[in-house]
Formats: C-alpha cells, sequence, structure tokens
C-alpha cells in the first residue's frame, strides 16, 4: 500500500481564477487586465496563467510601500522594456 505524500511546494503558476481570489477582485476585471497587457500572465493556448512570483512581487511591493501598487506602472515599465528589447534586438530581462 502506498501512501500519497501532500504536496507543499507552492504553486509556480495560477489559474487567473485562483489569482483573482488572492487579490480578491472578479476574474473577469484580471482577463481584463492581462488582455490590456496591464497585468503579467502566460497564454498557453486558449488559457491564462498567473506566474506566482509576479503575485509575490505585487504583495512584496505593496507590503514593503505601505501602500498601493500601481499596475498600471509596473504594466507600463513591462511595455517598455519589451519594445526597447525588440528595437535593439536584445533579450528583456
Amino acid at each position: 500500500m502506498s501512501t500519497a505524500i501532500p504536496n507543499t511546494n507552492p504553486p509556480a503558476f495560477y489559474t487567473v481564477r485562483e489569482a483573482a481570489q488572492i487579490l480578491r477582485v472578479d476574474p473577469a476585471t484580471l482577463y481584463r487586465a492581462i488582455r490590456d497587457d496591464a497585468f503579467p500572465a502566460i497564454r498557453v493556448r486558449t488559457r491564462y496563467v498567473v506566474p506566482a512570483a509576479a503575485l509575490d512581487k505585487l504583495m512584496r511591493e505593496a507590503a514593503e510601500s505601505g501602500g498601493c501598487v500601481d499596475v498600471a506602472r509596473i504594466a507600463a515599465e513591462r511595455r517598455t522594456a519589451r519594445e526597447i528589447a525588440h528595437l535593439t534586438g536584445g533579450v528583456r530581462r
């Protein structure tokens, strides 16, 4: 008889619904932000997944600043970095 060992590792990715629950927002709000490139996500065929590292970063920034995290600013920085990488032929970090 084998006993399953529970997975104690945190997930690398969350579904949009799970991420929305963590952030206490409606999943539709998060889907809109993702489609507007205002929230980090990875598209796998027709589904989106949210990197756990992105949520951790947002929560860490909120805790460190003691205030509101401007996701629109973060998204603008991501878009700018992606555009610079595209124009220079470099790799975005």
